[in-house]
């Protein structure tokens, strides 16, 4: 049973953040990456969506390799369905796991913007 927005800003979230986990916490189907650092998702609703990446990426943060095009475009859907990069790909990432960059379906939804429809 789903909860009310209320019941989420009553527990300290933002109001965001209540109406996304209120109206039901949303699963990623696939992602792409764009040439401006923006990746498209399409969430498990039909729903596109644009999350702009650029501003994680500074030198000396973890995100600080996909400043490399070639390796933001590696960009892949983990088996938990989180958008993820290996910072290596010779590494597999399920073995080490410091290897790996991960973004949460959830922060991916609740900090993109819908894609309009053409």
């Amino acid at each position: 049973m789903s909860k009310s927005v209320e019941y989420y800003l009553s527990k300290g979230f933002d109001q965001k953040a209540a109406e996304y986990f209120a109206a039901g916490r949303r699963k990623i189907s696939s992602v792409s990456a764009n040439d401006d650092y923006t990746l498209t998702i399409l969430f498990d609703n039909g729903e596109r969506r644009l999350l702009d990446v650029k501003a994680f990426i500074r030198e000396g943060s973890v995100f600080g390799v996909l400043s490399d095009k070639s390796t933001f475009r590696r960009v892949y859907l983990d088996d938990s369905r989180s958008i993820s990069w290996d910072i290596d790909p010779d590494v597999d990432s399920n073995e080490v796991l410091e290897n790996k960059i991960d973004l949460c379906p959830d922060s991916c939804y609740m900090d993109s913007i819908p894609i309009p429809e053409k």
